[in-house]
């Protein structure tokens, strides 16, 4: 049984779903999605993504035609696997196609990009035996780039305030929840992770905090402050 944080940024609120491995993802287009396929390596209890990840990938699914092999979706940041910014720990990143073929690959691509609904579909150069497509939202923090998180402070709402507290939570700074509600102990919490790599306390996750809490948290593996 997975327990699954959806954040519907058009209502700007996050709902629990609480749903079994061969259980179809919530909101996805009928068994196209299955919980297990977003899960795929991820040994987390807890799962989160987007209403606007579901809507992009039943977009897909829909145009393509056909199943679409998932080989990498859901990961939490101490888990790893990906770069220190990536879309798959905020939960609307997937990976797919791999041992499809090439023809079936680039009907894909072609399928996810005439949609219009991704933030970003991979260059087919950059990834020539899967297909990458992700729903990212807001604006980065760090300027020159079309990638990496927002700018986060007090009253943020969403997945990368789960990636946030989870981070933190992995190091020890306890936000004493996993909510995707950046309230007063998220503040408290990255506070202090703030103070203690020397970045001004300011309670705002922005470029430079992003950098150094990303860095510190990703592949650590699970500890014994990480909170599901």
């Amino acid at each position: 049984m997975a327990r699954i944080l959806i954040y519907d940024p058009y209502t700007n609120q996050i709902s629990t779903y609480n749903r079994n491995e061969s259980d179809p993802m919530p909101y996805s287009y009928n068994t196209t999605l299955r919980v297990r396929e977003f899960r795929g390596s991820s040994n987390s209890p807890t799962l989160w993504t987007t209403t606007a990840a579901m809507e992009a990938w039943n977009l897909t699914r829909r145009r393509y035609g056909g199943p679409i092999h998932v080989g990498y979706a859901f990961k939490r940041i101490w888990e790893g696997g990906h770069g220190t910014k990536s879309q798959h720990y905020a939960g609307v990143a997937f990976d797919v196609g791999q041992g499809q073929g090439s023809s079936a690959r680039n009907a894909i691509w072609n399928a996810a990009k005439n949609t219009g609904a991704w933030g970003y579909v991979e260059p087919q150069s950059m990834t020539p035996t899967w297909v990458h497509f992700d729903r990212r939202l807001g604006t980065p923090a760090c300027s020159g780039t079309t990638s990496g998180y927002p700018t986060l402070r007090r009253g943020a709402v969403g997945v990368y305030t789960l990636v946030m507290q989870d981070a933190l939570n992995a190091l020890g700074y306890s936000t004493r929840t996993l909510d995707g509600k950046f309230g007063a102990n998220t503040e408290s919490a990255l506070k202090a992770f703030q103070r203690s790599v020397s970045l001004t306390a300011d309670g705002v996750c922005g470029c430079n905090t992003w950098n150094r809490l990303t860095n510190a948290a990703l592949g650590i593996g699970r500890t014994g402050t990480v909170i599901n």
